[in-house]
């Protein structure tokens, strides 16, 4: 009798123990995310007002999602130590614990949207962005979905909705990061740049990727262990716990290195710099665009007039209200180097 008693609340165990390792690494990488947060502020005053105010709704929203798991935590652990029937139902009528996965598929979605953002600036081809960022939606359609069945406790139709989420998200990660390389890559090869200019932007192909392969892999093996629950080892699901409750950290963490690490290219194309650390552009009325992760290419001037701009500036996020940033079509050539 004891040994089937210890069965039936072994479900209860099994998510104490994932949600208390999925808080502490939570908590760990909060920390991560706040020096981020704070070396943001300190190196990139001049940014501009959009991109500072996205940096300080992404940090509020993730010490809420904190400030949530420790609460979960008290309550579980603390106020109800030992209740194992009480978790038991509060896993179903708690609405912090019901609608945990919805927050953090609201946060993922926050940061996949800014990379969605900085995917338009560099292609300008609304078509390129619009299939990734429906994969996105439906992401989150699928998990408020998940968060019902949750409610009426229908596992079947959880682990479904589950699967749908982290694979479309796990897809669009995958998809949005290919095409933006494949962008950065165009840009290199269809425009006259100077050695120095066609070297940054080769830097930050392989960024890319390293931005976009610790939240894939998180989101892979949560949706491995989502699934567990179809297995002959259901018990094996509430690993899956462990993974998600990080997971929008991580992706914090990606978007904040993506944005700090403009300081180390900067840097680096400085310490780089020769005579030819120039380059022409032509700019025109209508090839206008804000990129916020690779800043200022250069400024909109009348038609029919070259600015030099530094390869820095390219990289650089300073602009003014009165001043836009432009890109020309990646169609177009860049003019070279002027005689001078």
């Amino acid at each position: 009798m004891g040994r089937l008693s210890s069965f039936k609340f072994l479900p209860a165990k099994l998510t104490q123990n994932g949600q208390f390792i999925g808080a502490c690494l939570d908590f760990v990488l909060m920390g991560v995310l706040a020096y981020q947060s704070v070396n943001y502020a300190r190196w990139y005053p001049e940014d501009g007002r959009g991109i500072r105010i996205a940096v300080a709704v992404l940090c509020l929203l993730n010490v809420l999602k904190s400030a949530e798991c420790f609460a979960s935590l008290w309550i579980f652990m603390i106020d109800h130590f030992g209740d194992i029937q009480y978790d038991l139902q509060l896993t179903i009528t708690g609405w912090w614990d019901t609608a945990n996965p919805l927050m953090v598929g609201l946060l993922n979605f926050y940061v996949q949207c800014y990379f969605c953002t900085r995917l338009w600036a560099i292609s300008r081809r609304w078509w390129v962005v619009a299939p990734i960022f429906t994969l996105f939606v439906f992401a989150q359609v699928s998990m408020i979905l998940g968060t019902y069945y949750i409610e009426i406790d229908h596992r079947q139709q959880v682990a479904n909705w589950f699967g749908a989420h982290l694979s479309s998200a796990f897809v669009g990660d995958l998809i949005l990061s290919v095409t933006t390389a494949y962008f950065l890559i165009r840009t290199k090869k269809t425009h006259v740049l100077s050695s120095q200019t066609a070297r940054l932007i080769h830097s930050l192909i392989p960024l890319t990727f390293q931005t976009a392969t610790p939240p894939a892999v998180v989101a892979m093996f949560n949706f491995i262990f989502s699934q567990m629950y179809r297995t002959g080892h259901p018990l094996l699901g509430y690993v899956e716990i462990g993974f998600n409750q990080p997971l929008p950290k991580v992706y914090a963490i990606s978007m904040m290195y993506t944005l700090n690490v403009r300081r180390e290219i900067r840097s680096r194309a400085s310490e780089s710099r020769t005579g030819d650390d120039t380059w022409w552009m032509q700019s025109t009325d209508n090839a206008i665009l804000q990129d916020v992760e690779l800043g200022q290419v250069s400024r909109s001037t009348q038609r029919g007039t070259a600015r030099r701009v530094t390869v820095t500036d390219m990289f650089a996020s300073t602009h003014s209200g009165d001043s836009k940033l432009a890109l020309s079509n990646p169609d177009q050539k860049f003019q070279g180097p002027s005689p001078q």
